[in-house]
């Protein structure tokens, strides 16, 4: 049984779309838009599907969201 994933709330839902709109990076952009439909109370399953990734793979650029902000989903 999975548990539930904390994401920082130093950033509301549509401040990661305004974000995501001015992204330069499409994949940095597909995550913020996941994030905040997470942010707008989806499930993590349905959130991940908005970006077209699996809720595992959300979990995970969550996690780098946590750390280290927008910055963070971008590629490596």
């Amino acid at each position: 049984m999975g548990s539930a994933v904390q994401m920082r709330t130093d950033y509301s839902a549509g401040e990661l779309r305004k974000l995501a709109g001015s992204s330069k990076d499409a994949n940095q952009s597909r995550r913020l838009l996941s994030l905040a439909a997470a942010l707008d109370g989806m499930s993590l399953a349905h959130a991940a599907r908005v970006g077209g990734m699996d809720r595992q793979t959300l979990r995970d650029w969550v996690h780098r969201f946590n750390v280290s902000g927008p910055d963070g989903l971008q590629d490596a």
